[in-house]
């Protein structure tokens, strides 16, 4: 704890990094506001009561799923409505095509930053164009009062309201976009992850006040939950950190050794080093990745009637959604890091500057010998993430608590603020090393496991 602290009042020692932890902080503030301004026309009181109906009636919906992503802003309808999720809807589409198309693959490899700008202007593209077409699916199925339990959410209809809801949804997309972007350039941490977990963080004092409530300490007659829930789920929060932390920081160590050189007088090379391979690589992205992609038809099916079996066969409980959520997870993190770690490049580096791995012949077999051994590492982490994202529904049965609740102590939620904290204390152990300040980890406290 002491050493906590002391890292933290060095943090802002460094006039650079505590201007960048300020700037974070500020627009976090910005967004956290746009999450409680209301879209006009609607009716807050009755989209509240709706939301606390479908709460009580289908705990873990697809409603409880995206509001908790969204931070409340969904169940109050505000103008941050739509959260990130358009965004990285947009960056999977983009990366698959990356993949897939020659000269986008040429564009990213070769481009250097010119090619990293375009092909972020492209993402941004996308992003506004999956706003405009689930902010339009949002009005017209606002305006309906059947899909609210008879509620009226609307207060004046129509085709102004409609186009004020989606000038408004998809103008708050973009500048929830906007903000994640100058988080990652000018703040601390990955801006988009930083603000999905700000939106999650902030549903906490809900989860806990639910327990509280449902515990009655004071009235034993009046308890919704068992008085041992709570042990119970402590446990699982220790655990689940505990299993999160080891996963991230674990590592496979690829030693690497280069040749030595002579150019002119100077000697290059003769030293050893090693390439760390990352369990948990991909980090929580795959969870987030998936969590769009499946949510984007069941989202359609619901508010397009004739897609509604879609719906119904997408929706928590259902065996086909456990199968592909958790096959859509796996994916995502053999994809993100075959993406984001290229071992080709990796092996034409290593040739290039006299590097080769013992034992392993340089070039195309070191490509191979890395392809291999990631894989086998990625896996036991993807099956970690995988089990993760469905523990909640397991809590949800087990110990009848809703899924605000249960993503919190031992579930999706838990995993995205701890390895959002993970990823953002590395950068500032960063930025405290640069500068000879001690950091918040002890020295080899990081060192993989082989």
């Amino acid at each position: 704890m002491l050493r906590t602290v002391k890292a933290l009042v060095n943090a802002f020692k460094i006039p650079d990094l505590r201007q960048r932890i300020f700037f974070t902080l500020a627009l976090i503030t910005v967004y956290r506001l746009g999450c409680y301004i209301p879209i006009p026309g609607i009716n807050s009181e009755a989209l509240a009561q709706f939301f606390a109906n479908v709460t009580n009636k289908q705990g873990g919906s697809l409603f409880d799923i995206m509001d908790l992503f969204t931070g409340r802003a969904l169940s109050q309808m505000t103008i941050f409505a739509l959260g990130i999720m358009p965004y990285i809807s947009s960056s999977i589409i983009m990366q698959l095509l990356t993949v897939v198309i020659p000269s986008l693959e040429r564009l990213a490899k070769e481009g250097g930053d010119f090619g990293r700008k375009k092909i972020m202007q492209y993402t941004r593209y996308g992003t506004v164009a999956l706003a405009l077409f689930q902010s339009f699916i949002i009005s017209v199925y606002l305006e309906d009062p059947a899909h609210f339990m008879g509620l009226a959410i609307v207060d004046h209809g129509g085709l102004g309201f409609r186009l004020l809801t989606i000038i408004t949804l998809t103008s708050g997309t973009a500048f929830i976009m906007w903000l994640g972007e100058q988080i990652t350039e000018r703040g601390i941490g990955n801006g988009m992850s930083v603000l999905i977990t700000i939106g999650i963080v902030s549903r906490l004092p809900t989860a806990v006040h639910f327990v509280w409530q449902s515990l009655s300490p004071f009235s034993p007659e009046k308890r919704q939950i068992e008085s041992y829930t709570p042990v119970i789920m402590l446990v699982l929060l220790v655990m689940v950190v505990i299993f999160v932390v080891l996963i991230s920081e674990g590592q496979r160590r690829i030693p690497v050794e280069y040749a030595k050189r002579i150019i002119g007088r100077k000697v290059y090379g003769g030293q050893s080093t090693y390439i760390p391979l990352r369990v948990n690589h991909s980090g929580v992205i795959p969870i987030i990745f998936a969590q769009s992609i499946i949510l984007f038809p069941a989202t359609i099916g619901q508010f397009v009637p004739q897609l509604k079996s879609i719906a119904e066969a997408l929706m928590r409980g259902q065996y086909l959604y456990y199968m592909l959520y958790a096959l859509l997870i796996v994916f995502f993190a053999y994809f993100y890091t075959a993406v984001t770690f290229n071992t080709q490049d990796v092996a034409q580096n290593m040739k290039k500057y006299g590097g080769f791995i013992p034992g392993i012949r340089a070039g195309k077999p070191t490509a191979e010998y890395l392809d291999a051994v990631l894989t086998h590492i990625t896996l036991p982490g993807a099956i970690f993430l995988a089990t993760i994202a469905v523990t909640p529904d397991i809590i949800m049965a087990w110990l009848k608590v809703p899924y605000l609740v249960a993503s919190f102590f031992g579930g999706t939620g838990l995993l995205i603020i701890v390895g959002v904290m993970l990823e953002t204390m590395r950068q500032i152990e960063s930025h405290l090393l640069m500068r000879h300040y001690e950091g918040f980890m002890k020295k080899g406290h990081l060192r993989g496991r082989r």
